[in-house]
């Protein structure tokens, strides 16, 4: 059983990878700029070699919105290519072909690059973690009303599902873009954010905004979404409740505090 290296292996995705695979029995390396003893930045790529020395197959989880990722990326492979690794898996968002965002422009260069790098790969998109979703709300939380996006949707996904899934791929042979995963359901934003003030007993009035811009445009027409492949289990009420102790979805909205299933899909 070859050595598997998880990049960004503390961060939110990456650290349930690292144990989802170490829990399967395999040799797993974490990478991340802080980890010891494989401290590396993959934008300057200082280090990278020697972590990569033995290693048969690399999850890229390692991502930021600030920019870099196509570096990072770049000198990844190129790594990857002198090592000898026979298998790059990487972590991708749902849309990132229909909304035009910066980061997602960035996450599809990204998947290109792995396609054309000469190695075995494998590509899964996903839809938002529940810890975005959240990360969003608390933000929006922090004013008198809580405004959301007019007309915008999400299908926000467990993440440990994600790293299930992603484990699996990494046992695996290269399989190119495999199927999209979603969470079980498609909820408006409103609906969402009054989730959230029910979990954590906030009151605040939710305002939908309308905003401007090509990208909105891209979330208002569902472009992150893939109702088709709602493979996720956890909902957003079930999440909520392990982090805030409440019983989130007992008043919530559609499907709320149900368990979800096949039918409807971050980073």
């Amino acid at each position: 059983m070859s050595t598997i290296l998880v990049t960004g292996g503390t961060g939110t995705l990456g650290r349930h990878v690292v144990d989802r695979l170490r829990a399967d029995g395999h040799d797993v390396r974490v990478l991340s700029r802080y980890s010891v003893p494989h401290a590396v930045d993959l934008r300057d790529g200082k280090g990278l070699d020697a972590a990569l020395e033995g290693v048969g197959t690399v999850v890229h989880c390692a991502s930021t919105p600030s920019g870099g990722d196509e570096r990072a990326a770049r000198n990844l492979i190129d790594g990857a290519q002198r090592t000898g690794v026979g298998h790059l898996v990487y972590i991708s968002i749902v849309g990132v072909d229909r909304v035009p965002l910066r980061y997602y422009r960035a996450k599809l260069a990204v998947e290109q690059q792995i396609e054309r790098s000469g190695l075995g790969w494998t590509t899964l998109r996903t839809t938002q973690f529940h810890d975005l979703v959240l990360r969003f709300l608390e933000a929006c939380a922090r004013l008198p009303v809580l405004p959301v996006p007019a007309g915008v949707s999400d299908q926000p996904v467990e993440v440990t599902e994600v790293a299930d899934r992603l484990a699996a791929l990494a046992a695996s042979a290269p399989a190119g873009r495999v199927p999209d995963m979603g969470g079980p359901e498609v909820r408006t934003l409103p609906d969402l954010a009054r989730a959230y003030l029910r979990a954590t007993g906030t009151r605040r009035p939710v305002v939908s905004v309308p905003l401007m811009g090509k990208a909105y445009r891209g979330f208002r027409a569902g472009g992150h979404l893939t109702p088709e492949r709602a493979v996720g289990r956890g909902t957003f009420e079930e999440f909520l409740e392990r982090r805030f102790g409440h019983e989130a979805g007992l008043s919530g909205g559609p499907g709320a505090g149900l368990s979800g299933g096949p039918g409807v899909p971050a980073v």
